[in-house]
Parts: structure tokens; C-alpha cells; sequence
């Protein structure tokens, strides 16, 4: 399928993701071979989070990644989530819910590309699989870098390249055959599934995500591997004053 234009993009992305909602989680537990949870936490060390911060989970979706965030603040901390689809943050509101930790946590609709925070907020920020479904990746990563405190890390956990020879190849085609088929079977649609293909194939490589993050302004930039390069986490730290 073709991708969506710039300008439709926004429009799109959030009527799909209303639309698969309820078999998001499901679907990532799948196509990741239950390695999902620990990509999530990988993630978290990785944003420096400890004990009484104050972070941001952008394009936080079902809250999976916001509630983990949520456990390692402790009682003294707190985290905001944001997604602009409503459907995923109802989803995500039951999850605050059944995780007991609703006085740590807010869930707010809005948009990455204008954050609705004030600069020099948060501790730290983290976005999940969220980058390539915005319209301007460089406005949602400067938004990041305007919101974070001085010394704050930004991480981004995404789909990636995988440039291991043999293994390359037998990715792609698992991704190419499998994933929208699972799509169409569990979530009775394709097209969704189709476009998270396609947009993953269009996405930066991680080298590429690493050298956006440094046109911002963010130093000690580096991006890990995770599962051989079919997934990536990206990092960089606004500079201290």
C-alpha cells in the first residue's frame, strides 16, 4: 500500500490505531515473540528513570511502556502519558487502573509534535514505537529536547534495520508475509497491519534516528540494538545549562 501524505498522515495514523486498539497489545506480544516487555525496560535504563523523576511517555498509547516508567518512579515520582488516538488511551486507562498506580500517572491527549508542557519539565522522556507515525519526525524530536530538563535523556524505542547478512533477509520476509497476515487474522485488519509494515520500512535505520537526534542539540547520542537490529533504542542527553 501507499503511505499516507504528510498532510493526511495525522488523520490516518489516529483512525487506524483507534481501530486496532484492543488487539494492539496482543498484536506487539506476537510480532515481537513476547520480547516486548523487555525492550520496554531495556528502554527505561537506558532514559536514566530512577526513584522520584518526573517523566514524559510520548505517543504512549495503551500505557504499557508508561506504567512500567510508573513502577521505577516510586512513590515519590510521577509520569504523564501522551497519545493524541483516544481509543489506545482508554485502553490505557484501564491499565492505569488495574496497575493500581493512578495517583502516579496521567494520561493526556495531545499531540508530540506540539507538546503541551511548558520547557525544561521533565526529568526524562521516553517515546515507543511513536516516531514513525508522526508527520514531522524533526518537530516531535525538538518538542522531546524542549520539554526535557537539562541533563534529561531522551529515548526513543523503535523498529529498526537489522544489517546482519542471512539474517537480514530472513527478517524482511518474515515481516513482509507474516506480519500482515497476523494483522488480518487477529485484528480483522489488514490494511492497519499493512501500513505498520510499510511505515517500518520507510522509517530511519537507527544510524539515521541517532544523527536526528544530534541535529537537535542532543550529545552522548548512540542507538543499541535489540534482537540483532530488528529493534533499536536511541538515545541523546540535553546538554546541562
Amino acid at each position: 500500500m501507499a503511505l499516507p501524505s504528510k498532510e493526511q498522515k495525522e488523520r490516518y495514523v489516529r483512525e487506524m490505531f483507534n481501530g486496532i486498539a484492543h488487539k494492539y497489545d496482543l498484536m506487539n506480544t506476537m510480532m515481537s515473540f513476547g520480547q516486548d516487555q523487555s525492550w520496554r525496560r531495556y528502554a527505561i535504563r537506558r532514559a536514566h528513570v530512577s526513584t522520584g523523576m518526573n517523566v514524559l511517555d510520548v505517543c504512549c498509547g495503551t500505557a504499557a511502556l508508561t506504567v512500567e516508567i510508573a513502577q521505577t518512579v516510586g512513590e515519590t515520582g510521577e509520569v504523564t502519558g501522551l497519545d493524541f488516538a483516544e481509543e489506545m488511551l482508554a485502553i490505557g486507562e484501564q491499565r492505569v487502573q488495574n496497575s493500581g498506580l493512578q495517583s502516579k500517572i496521567c494520561l493526556t491527549q495531545g499531540n508530540a509534535m506540539a507538546l503541551p508542557f511548558e520547557d525544561n519539565t521533565f526529568d526524562a522522556v521516553t517515546v515507543g514505537w511513536g516516531l514513525r507515525n508522526v508527520p514531522d519526525i524533526d518537530k516531535a524530536i525538538s518538542e522531546m529536547y524542549r520539554v526535557v530538563k537539562p541533563g534529561g535523556w531522551v529515548v526513543s524505542l523503535d523498529m529498526a534495520k537489522p544489517t546482519a547478512p542471512v539474517f537480514k533477509q530472513a527478517y524482511w520476509l518474515y515481516f513482509d508475509w507474516l506480519v500482515p497476515l497476523l494483522g488480518k487474522i487477529t485484528a480483522g485488519r489488514k490494511g492497519a497491519y499493512q501500513y505498520l509494515h510499510d511505515s517500518s520500512r520507510a522509517f530511519d535505520s537507527q544510524q539515521q534516528l541517532t544523527r536526528r537526534f544530534a541535529k537537535h542539540g542532543f550529545v552522548e547520542t548512540a542507538f543499541h540494538n535489540l534482537m540483532g537490529g530488528v529493534v533499536a533504542v536511541v538515545e541523546g542527553k540535553k546538554p546541562e545549562r
